[in-house]
C-alpha cells in the first residue's frame, strides 16, 4: 500500500482538475447562460409565450441541480471519472435529440431532463474533486475554475447567435451537441486523491451516499436556506437577460453584446475574488453575504434601466448595469464553494456541493417562469428582474447567521490548525492587538 499525502497538494495535477472543471463549468452552466438567445426564436416557430419557452431552460437547470446529490453519491462510490464521462454523453444527446424537435415537450425532454440530467452528474463531481486539491489556495482554484462560465458565454453568445441567423435553431443546437460532448474529455482528466480522513469504504446506504445528515450542522443549515432563497433569482438572468436587452430596444448583437459584458465582469471577479478571499483579510461567511447583497442590487440596476431610442444604441446604461451585477455576481460564485469545507469538513464537500445544487435547483425551477409569467403580465421584464433581486437580498440576509458573518470585537484564540480541512470553524484574519507599551497580545479579534 501506497502512504497517503499529508493533506492537498495544493498544486500539481490539481491544476490540471481545476482546468477541467473549468471547461465543465463553461459548457453547463455557461452554455445554459447563453441559451437564452434562442428562446425568442423557439417562442415564434411553435407559437407559445415567453412563459412556456421559459419551461425549457428551467427544467435544465432544475434537472441539473435538484439530480446534483445523485452526481455526487455516484461520484462517492464509483469515482468522479467515469460519472463526469457519462454525463457528457447524456448531455450531448439531449442537445442533438432537440435539433429534432417537433413541439415544446419534446425540448422539455431533450433539453430540459436529458441535457440537465447529464449536466448533473458532471458539475458537482468535477467542483468537488477540484476542492479537495486544494486547501491554501482554494478560492482562487474554485475561482480560476468558475470563470469557465464567463469566458464561455463571452464566445458562445455571439457564436450562439452568428448559429442562429445562419443555420436556424436546428442547426444551432446540433452544434451544440457537438460541443458538448467535449465534457467527456474533460472528465478523463479527473485523477482520484486520496487524503487522510477519507472513509476506508464508500458508503453503501443510498441516504448515507447523499450525504443528508450533513443537515445536522447548523451552519451548514443556514448556508443551506440562505442559498436556496438566493437561487429564487440567481439563475432568471441566466435565461432571460438577452430578452430583456431586446425588450430595451437592443437589436440581437446588441442583446448578445449585454451577455458578453455581463461575463466579462463574471469572469474577472471571480478571479480577483478568489485570490482576495484566500489571504484571509476578511471572513468569507462576511463576503458571502456582502457580494450576495451587492449582486441583489445589481439585479434591481438591471430591471431599472429605461429603454433605449433604436435598435442601432448600444444601450450605455444597461451595459453599465449588466456589467455590475456580473461584477457581484462573479464575487459572489467562488465564495459559495469556497466557504463549504469550513463548513462540513474535506470528507464531505463532494456531497455538500451536491446538496446545495439540488436546494438551489428549487429556485431554479420556479424563478425563470415566474419572471416569464410576470413579463406575459407586465409587457417587459422590469417586474421580473425587482422580484429576482428581491429573493437575492434575501437570501443575503439569512447568511448573517453564519458564524463570523457579522463583525465581533469580542477576542478570540487563533485556531491550532487551519480549520477548513476539520469543519469546525470558518478561516477568519488573525489581527494582534498589541497593548499599550507592552509586549504583542496572544489574543486576536475580527473587528
Amino acid at each position: 500500500m501506497t502512504p497517503q499525502p499529508p493533506g492537498p497538494p495544493d498544486g500539481g495535477w490539481g491544476w490540471v482538475v481545476a482546468f477541467s472543471a473549468f471547461a465543465v463549468n463553461g459548457l453547463s452552466y455557461g452554455l445554459l447562460r447563453s441559451l437564452g438567445l434562442a428562446l425568442p426564436d423557439l417562442a415564434e416557430h411553435f407559437d407559445r409565450s415567453a412563459q412556456d419557452t421559459a419551461w425549457i431552460s428551467a427544467l435544465a437547470l432544475a434537472m441539473q441541480q435538484a439530480a446534483s446529490p445523485v452526481g455526487s453519491a455516484l461520484s462517492t462510490r464509483w469515482g468522479a471519472r467515469p460519472v463526469v464521462m457519462v454525463g457528457g454523453v447524456l448531455a450531448s444527446l439531449g442537445f442533438v435529440l432537440s435539433a429534432f424537435a417537433r413541439s415544446l415537450l419534446h425540448l422539455y425532454l431533450g433539453l430540459g431532463l436529458l441535457a440537465g440530467a447529464g449536466w448533473a452528474l458532471v458539475f458537482a463531481p468535477a467542483l468537488g474533486t477540484l476542492s479537495r486539491y486544494f486547501s491554501r489556495r482554494r478560492v482562487l482554484a474554485v475561482g480560476l475554475a468558475l470563470t469557465g462560465n464567463g469566458v464561455s458565454s463571452l464566445f458562445l453568445a455571439p457564436a450562439l447567435q452568428l448559429l442562429l441567423d445562419t443555420f436556424g435553431w436546428r442547426g444551432a443546437l446540433f452544434l451544440l451537441g457537438a460541443v458538448t460532448l467535449h465534457l467527456t474529455p474533460c472528465g478523463a482528466l479527473l485523477r482520484p486523491l486520496s487524503l487522510p480522513g477519507d472513509p476506508e469504504a464508500p458508503p453503501l446506504n443510498p441516504l448515507a451516499a447523499l450525504g443528508l445528515g450533513l443537515f445536522k450542522h447548523r451552519a451548514f443549515s443556514v448556508f443551506a436556506l440562505g442559498t436556496a432563497l438566493i437561487g429564487g433569482g440567481y439563475f432568471v438572468p441566466y435565461v432571460h437577460l438577452a430578452p430583456h436587452a431586446l425588450d430595451r430596444g437592443l437589436g440581437g448583437y446588441g442583446a448578445a453584446l449585454v451577455v458578453a459584458v455581463a461575463a466579462v465582469g463574471d469572469s474577472g471577479a471571480r478571479l480577483v475574488c478568489g485570490c482576495l478571499a484566500d489571504q484571509g483579510w476578511v471572513p468569507l461567511p462576511r463576503l458571502l453575504a456582502l457580494f450576495g447583497a451587492l449582486t441583489g442590487l445589481g439585479l434591481l440596476a438591471v430591471g431599472l434601466v429605461p429603454a433605449v431610442g433604436s435598435e442601432d444604441d448600444w444601450g450605455g446604461p444597461l451595459l453599465a448595469a449588466a456589467g455590475a451585477y456580473g461584477l457581484s455576481a462573479g464575487s459572489y460564485a467562488p465564495l459559495v464553494f469556497g466557504v463549504l469545507p469550513g463548513l462540513v469538513g474535506i470528507g464531505g464537500v463532494v456531497q455538500a456541493t451536491g446538496l446545495v445544487m439540488m436546494l438551489m435547483s428549487l429556485g431554479g425551477l420556479l424563478g425563470p417562469p415566474l419572471s416569464g409569467f410576470l413579463r406575459d403580465e407586465t409587457g417587459n421584464f422590469t417586474a421580473s428582474f425587482l422580484v429576482c433581486g428581491s429573493f437575492i437580498l434575501s437570501g443575503s440576509f439569512i447568511y448573517l447567521g453564519l458564524p463570523r458573518a457579522l463583525p465581533s470585537c469580542r477576542p478570540t484564540s487563533p485556531p491550532a490548525t487551519p480549520p477548513p480541512e476539520r469543519g469546525e470553524l470558518l478561516p477568519m484574519p488573525q489581527v494582534a492587538l498589541p497593548p499599550p507599551g507592552g509586549p504583542p497580545s496572544t489574543l486576536d479579534t475580527d473587528c
